[in-house]
């Protein structure tokens, strides 16, 4: 059966995962952490792609990102992948694949989705029940979208930007979009997208994108309509984060 067609397009936000094999590990010590950020901040800037969050988990990574050219982000991919691979390798003196095919992707609508797709991103350890809060994770984007400390990986879309008028009020605003859980149909949307390699955002922008791209859009469900508009990032304080 053959591959379905990545979504890429240039200047549109992009959310990826990339796992280990079998879902094992992929990261085994602290040095591994800050290897494959350094060269995520190095392949970023080379194959023009604008950071915006990120979290390190132990068997996978999730990263928001915009590509400033259509082959950028896989550039950066495959680049980044290959570097990690061969470190992990010759270090641990292992051979074979330490990703489990081929990275999955979305293109994220900014304007509904941007927001929620970064917390979702860096709500991770807290689902996972390896913290109790994002902020004591010290392997994700959040320090710094959060608590204001510098991370030069880091390129804050406009719409981070538009929280308020200084970093502190930005880091407040958003501190604050932490308060309630994240919607579990917002967490279960986000999903989807990913799994399907389907854009995230209303079924206007879906479509539109689907169109351009030249695929038919599958919203993965038989008998049913997909989410619409905006509605899957609505905030119900208490509600459970189900998510990877």
């Amino acid at each position: 059966m053959p591959r379905r067609p990545r979504v890429l397009l240039a200047g549109y936000p992009l959310h990826i995962v990339q796992r280990g094999i079998n879902r094992e590990p992929c990261f085994f010590a602290e040095e591994d952490f800050h290897c494959y950020l350094h060269w995520l901040e190095e392949t970023s800037r080379a194959c023009g792609c604008a950071v915006h969050a990120y979290v390190l988990m132990t068997n996978h990574v999730h990263l928001l990102l915009t590509p400033n050219a259509m082959g950028a982000a896989a550039q950066l991919m495959q680049a980044l992948g290959r570097r990690y691979v061969l470190y992990i390798n010759r270090f641990y003196r292992r051979t074979g694949s330490l990703w489990e095919g081929r990275y999955k992707s979305s293109v994220v609508h900014a304007e509904d989705y941007l927001l929620a797709c970064q917390r979702y991103i860096e709500l991770n350890p807290v689902r996972a029940c390896m913290a109790v809060d994002p902020g004591q994770y010290r392997w994700s984007s959040y320090r710094s979208n959060g608590l204001r400390q510098f991370d030069s990986r880091l390129a804050p879309h406009p719409l981070y930007l538009s929280l308020g008028d200084s970093p502190d009020t930005r880091c407040a605003a958003y501190r604050e979009l932490f308060r309630p859980q994240l919607d579990a149909e917002a967490a279960a949307t986000i999903r989807d997208a990913l799994r399907l390699g389907m854009p995230l955002g209303s079924e206007r922008f879906a479509e539109r994108v689907c169109r351009q791209v030249g695929i038919r859009r599958n919203t993965g469900k038989r008998g049913r309509s997909a989410h619409q508009g905006t509605a899957g990032i609505s905030l119900r304080p208490g509600q459970m984060d189900f998510g990877f």
